[in-house]
């Protein structure tokens, strides 16, 4: 299957969505609530906050249905820019609102926290959208300390596989700072 078609299960939920059928929202929900809710604690450092934005996300699309194309990315990486636009929007008025009130702080203050906080949500998406190869390399050689010889034992592959894999892991990861949205086609959302 080529890379730029969507999948089946993306474009039959677009559909579902389209007509309007509850059941659909339901299972996009299950299959993505944690995404987003995690997206959105990972920017705001709040647990009334991230629940409020993955309502208002999910909200959104029920009401917006064909705001997803299918043609520009996995449902995913939508679903993701969505979460991860709403929570840094939250993020700047919640913020702005403070150094206002306080007189503490500058803009540029404002916008370190956001762009720190859009980095480290990024990473997270990153490594929970990576293949389980890369990301089981990662987490042997990040956290348990693993160099390549370790990792390959560890993970019974080849030296050389090994340092592949941690190669495109960190790779990957090292486009967290990159731009400010997760992964996928799809810019900030309107």
């Amino acid at each position: 299957m080529p890379k730029d078609t969507p999948s089946r299960w993306d474009r039959r939920m677009q559909q579902r969505l389209a007509h309007g059928e509850a059941a659909a929202l339901g299972e996009l929900y299950d299959r993505f609530a944690s995404l987003v809710h995690g997206l959105a604690h990972r920017v705001l450092d709040d647990e009334d906050a991230a629940d409020q934005i993955t309502r208002e996300v999910f909200t959104r699309i029920w009401e917006n249905p064909d705001s997803y194309d299918p043609k520009q990315g996995p449902l995913r990486s939508f679903v993701a820019t969505l979460a991860h636009h709403q929570a840094v929007q939250r993020l700047r008025q919640t913020e702005s609102a403070a150094l206002v009130r306080s007189g503490l702080g500058t803009t540029e203050d404002l916008e370190r926290k956001v762009r720190r906080a859009s980095a480290a949500a990024r990473a997270d998406y990153i490594v929970t959208s990576m293949p389980a190869p890369l990301r089981a390399a990662l987490e042997l050689a990040y956290f348990q300390r693993r160099d390549y010889r370790q990792t390959a034992a560890d993970l019974g592959v080849t030296e050389d596989e090994a340092r592949r894999r941690l190669r495109l892991g960190l790779q990957l990861l090292s486009t967290a700072h990159d731009s400010g949205t997760p992964p996928g086609r799809y810019g900030r959302p309107a």
